[in-house]
């Protein structure tokens, strides 16, 4: 198979190499898998350079959300979910490559109707943003719903699970071409949060400027989203995409009567299995009722496991929007 394989820490995403390898051998609890699609993350950036919390030991193959076909189902068991030929996605270590093994566990069915490359960037950011909303937050009909960083990957997931709520949608984003990405999932408002006041822009887009009812924040902008929020309001904290780790005006929280929540949405399968297929099912009847789509980046195509880490690097310089998907092409020596 080929692999991106790393043998030391690098500087950045240009330095990674795509290497030739023996193809792995599954556990009897595992999946053969031929990937045809492999997403890419922040994490993994963080990765290659050896300052994620979660590093696996050198050396190792990169990126973990794929998408593909089942070549082998796990020898320990009998009656497998999936068989051979069926296509799955998921997350495990070493996306990036042609073949991977994978748990049950850690893959789902390809919705009907999806690509490969859709599918691919499913498993981190769509249980997150329902989880977020739904689980967390209790979003329902007539809510308004602040969604900072609206067209990243869990932003534009966010978006349309609000939506499908029959929430009412204040997205925020950076530049003009992501509010205009944002606005095409479903967003009913569109605030650029570079601007001066951006909050009170906010407010007045809610009924009397009582302020926002959900702030879903995976940047790091709960004081200033506190401004806005309005008595009752709930804020859940995704993650700091910004880089740092706020500390929060708590006598605000307090006034408002606020509720602070937050989601780590990848410990719910050691702390709290019985949700995590609970939020998948909510996820797959949406898809099934086509209120929720495929968010990959499409203002251009990136091909081969050669071309990961330019994606990485577009990621990583914020130049993208929604999930940025890599094909992977399964023709025995093509180009890639």
């Amino acid at each position: 198979m080929r692999a991106i394989h790393v043998k030391s820490y690098v500087s950045g995403p240009a330095d990674l190499t795509v290497t030739t390898l023996p193809s792995p051998t599954p556990q009897p609890d595992q999946y053969l898998i031929a990937i045809h699609a492999t997403a890419t993350n922040f994490f993994d950036l963080l990765q290659i350079r050896g300052k994620y919390q979660h590093q696996p030991p050198l050396p190792w193959i990169s990126g973990s959300e794929f998408s593909g076909v089942i070549l082998s189902t796990p020898s320990s068991n009998p009656n497998p979910q999936f068989k051979k030929g069926d296509k799955v996605f998921g997350a495990s270590q070493g996306g990036y490559a042609t073949q991977i093994c994978a748990r049950e566990e850690a893959l789902r069915p390809v919705p009907k109707g999806w690509s490969f490359v859709d599918a691919a960037g499913l498993m981190v950011t769509a249980p997150t943003s329902y989880a977020a909303l739904v689980t967390r937050a209790g979003v329902k009909r007539g809510d308004y719903v602040l969604i900072h960083a609206a067209a990243g990957g869990v932003g534009l997931a966010a978006v349309q699970v609000a939506k499908a709520f029959e929430a009412i949608v204040i997205a925020t984003a950076g530049s003009k071409r992501k509010l205009e990405v944002a606005k095409g999932y479903g967003a009913d408002y569109c605030v650029d949060y570079n601007k001066p006041k951006w909050e009170e822009e906010v407010k007045k887009l809610t009924p009397k400027g009582r302020g926002v009812d959900i702030v879903f924040d995976p940047v790091g902008m709960v004081n200033t989203s506190l401004k806005c929020t309005a008595w009752n309001g709930r804020i859940v904290v995704i993650g700091f995409a910004a880089g740092n780790i706020e500390k929060v005006a708590m006598n605000r929280v307090l006034l408002k009567n606020v509720s602070l929540v937050g989601l780590h949405w990848g410990m719910y399968a050691r702390e709290e299995v019985e949700t995590v297929g609970v939020v998948w099912k909510g996820l797959f009847d949406l898809m099934e009722q086509g209120k929720f789509r495929g968010t990959v980046y499409g203002d251009r195509q990136f091909s081969g496991l050669e071309s990961v880490g330019e994606a990485l690097g577009m990621l990583g310089r914020r130049e993208t929007w929604g999930k940025v998907v890599v094909a992977v092409p399964q023709e025995r020596g093509s180009k890639l």
